[in-house]
């Protein structure tokens, strides 16, 4: 493949991998700003293709006379200083270097998938965000940005002198904490099972497939569900109490986990974004999500100050990719001296 000349505009793809699918881009921005302008858009289900590549390849051939050299992938997972990745939710390994070389592209970019929503951030507009709490317009300061999907992602967005930096983090690996009777039961027995019970093994979609085994496990049924979507299903059509009462559990922890983080990090806006929350965005705000958000003692208050929403954009991940992209490339890789 030939390399094209490599300018500021040039398109470049921007990727969101995540443990089910990926979303894939053809981005450039125009000549005068930094605003990702996205040229082609394409979905793949993982357990389709054997590696990253054979999408990767598949999507570069769809472009036909956009030729490319560079990609931006964010991932699932954790990137360490070498390039690889280490993950809990894709099928197949990651490698940037195998990637550029099989490719014959000239580089490729990982970050972590949430730093890359915390990057799209700026690029929200009203009509892509439901408010859950709080103020509508959220104070100067850091913002914190959580979703459950396949696992449970989150990022840090603080603010500097000329936009900000993002923190990646691993908050999805921490310990799940409870803070009802019912949780504490239902923890108990996740743990006869594992040594560890991350927030990511309740909070994500098999999170919630847990908490409905777990639920069916204490009251003595059989499980009817076997995949996250037919719970939440379930759960909002009133078909069944169990997975309802899974679904209400769900929402509980999710609420308590995002206050704790909230403290942790001394954030003033947290963006909820994750595949599995806009299914259930109506039973999520009539639940015990706010109040459990809330729940932590003398910080009620500052809590009440911060602005929830959550996030509606669809091709957030790619956004967020590129505007990392863009925010970042030198001018030795943007520009021919």
């Amino acid at each position: 493949m030939t390399v094209p000349t490599l300018t500021r505009t040039a398109p470049f793809i921007a990727a969101d991998v995540g443990g089910t699918h990926v979303r894939m881009s053809l981005v450039a921005v125009d000549g005068e700003g930094d605003t990702p302008q996205v040229l082609a858009y394409s979905k793949f289900r993982c357990s389709d293709y054997a590696s990253l590549a054979d999408i990767l390849r598949e999507f570069i051939a769809s472009l036909g006379r956009h030729p490319v050299a560079v990609a931006v992938i964010a991932s699932a997972g954790y990137p360490l200083a070498d390039g690889t990745v280490i993950t809990n939710n894709l099928p197949w390994p990651l490698s940037p270097k195998e990637l550029r070389d099989g490719l014959g592209l000239q580089a490729v970019h990982v970050i972590n998938d949430f730093e890359a929503v915390a990057n799209a951030v700026s690029h929200l507009g009203s009509s892509e965000v439901q408010l859950l709490g709080g103020p509508a317009q959220a104070a100067p300061g850091p913002l914190l940005v959580l979703g459950p999907g396949t696992g449970l992602g989150a990022a840090v967005w603080i603010p500097r002198d000329k936009g900000g930096v993002v923190l990646a983090t691993e908050a999805g690996q921490a310990a799940l904490a409870v803070g009802t009777e019912l949780e504490m039961q239902l923890l108990q027995h996740m743990l006869g099972q594992r040594s560890h019970v991350p927030i990511e093994h309740a909070l994500s979609g098999p999170g919630l497939l847990h908490l409905y085994q777990a639920l069916c496990a204490l009251r003595g049924a059989a499980p009817v569900h076997a995949r996250p979507g037919d719970v939440t299903t379930a759960a909002i059509d009133g078909d069944d109490p169990l997975a309802r009462e899974a679904l209400e559990v769900f929402c509980g922890l999710l609420g308590s986990a995002v206050g704790d983080m909230a403290l942790l990090y001394g954030v003033q806006g947290v963006y909820l974004a994750g595949g599995i929350l806009p299914q259930m965005r109506g039973f999520l705000a009539g639940s015990s999500f706010r109040a459990r958000f809330l729940n932590k003692g003398s910080m009620r208050e500052a809590l009440e100050r911060v602005s929830v929403k959550l996030v509606e954009h669809g091709q957030l991940g790619v956004i967020g990719a590129a505007s990392w992209y863009l925010g970042s490339i030198s001018s030795k890789e943007a520009r021919l001296d």
